[in-house]
């Protein structure tokens, strides 16, 4: 069966009209870069005082994006990607590996936005056949891209010059 009309027998038994899969995209290179998008990079990771995962992601030019209310567990992954313990790769994300090795698909970028109040993320894939998966959570992103050691791109109007989160 086409991957097409799986997305479609999965968009109409879930209803996911306005939740975006992914969409093909001409060939995606990772210069290829949002005008209004900067690269970060993971500067601290943490717990707030509220007991939710943190990280604060840093442009070269010192601007920060902090980013919460996302779990531990998470917060946890994101460390151990980070520091290279890639041995116990959570389910989820293995199973995102598997099906990219056995498609022959990269993933080479992620982008954080604003959506609403939430923030959201599409990651971008390149292979034999390109594609972007939209409209998923930031944290998983990042996650991702600290496992794989790609760029993350956070919209410029969502940068601080100064991170106002602490952690402990």
């Amino acid at each position: 069966m086409k991957i097409q009309s799986i997305v479609k027998n999965l968009e109409t038994k879930f209803q996911l009209k306005n939740f975006f899969l992914f969409k093909r995209s001409k060939k995606i290179r990772i210069s290829d870069l949002d005008s209004n998008s900067l690269i970060v990079t993971i500067d601290q990771i943490g717990v707030s005082s509220l007991g939710e995962g943190v990280v604060i992601l840093k442009t070269e030019e010192g601007m920060t994006f902090p980013i919460s209310s996302f779990s531990i567990e998470t917060a946890k992954n994101i460390l151990d990607f980070k520091e290279g313990n890639l041995n116990q790769l959570p389910s989820l994300y293995h199973m995102l590996e598997t099906i990219c090795e056995t498609l022959g698909l990269i993933l080479v970028k992620v982008r954080i936005y604003k959506s609403g109040d939430t923030l959201r993320a599409n990651l971008y894939f390149a292979g034999k056949k390109d594609f972007i998966l939209r409209n998923y959570r930031a944290s998983d992103a990042i996650a991702l891209a600290a496992f794989y050691h790609i760029p993350i791109l956070v919209k410029q109007d969502l940068l601080d010059p100064s991170p106002k989160m602490e952690l402990k």
